[in-house]
């Protein structure tokens, strides 16, 4: 039985996050996914795709990261790893989930 392959779509900082990871599960904190076993591209390629590049150096050496669960847009399993990429959130067709404040009596 092959491992399953989970494709992982998120805002961060203005930018939409598409990374292929290995697992996903709750987080161990409340309102986080917790992502892990990251998968990219060989670094072996003549073809260097300058996007997936910026995503390997940002995640070298983590072993999971958590997401609050209000910036994931969706999380697919999927049968074969695709190109990892990092794209911007504006002109898109990707709204991002309203946050509000403070709900009442808060501060």
């Amino acid at each position: 039985m092959s491992e399953s392959i989970y494709r992982v779509v998120f805002n961060n900082q203005d930018k939409v996050y598409e990374l292929y990871a290995r697992y996903v599960n709750q987080g161990a904190i409340f309102g986080f996914v917790e992502i892990g076993g990251f998968l990219f591209g060989e670094r072996s390629s003549v073809v260097v795709d300058p996007s997936e590049e910026k995503l390997r150096d940002e995640f070298e050496g983590v072993e999971a990261t958590q997401i609050p669960l209000h910036a994931v847009i969706r999380i697919d399993k999927v049968a074969r790893r695709g190109s990892a990429r990092i794209t911007d959130r504006e002109g898109g067709n990707v709204t991002p989930f309203p946050v509000y404040g403070p709900g009442p009596g808060g501060k």
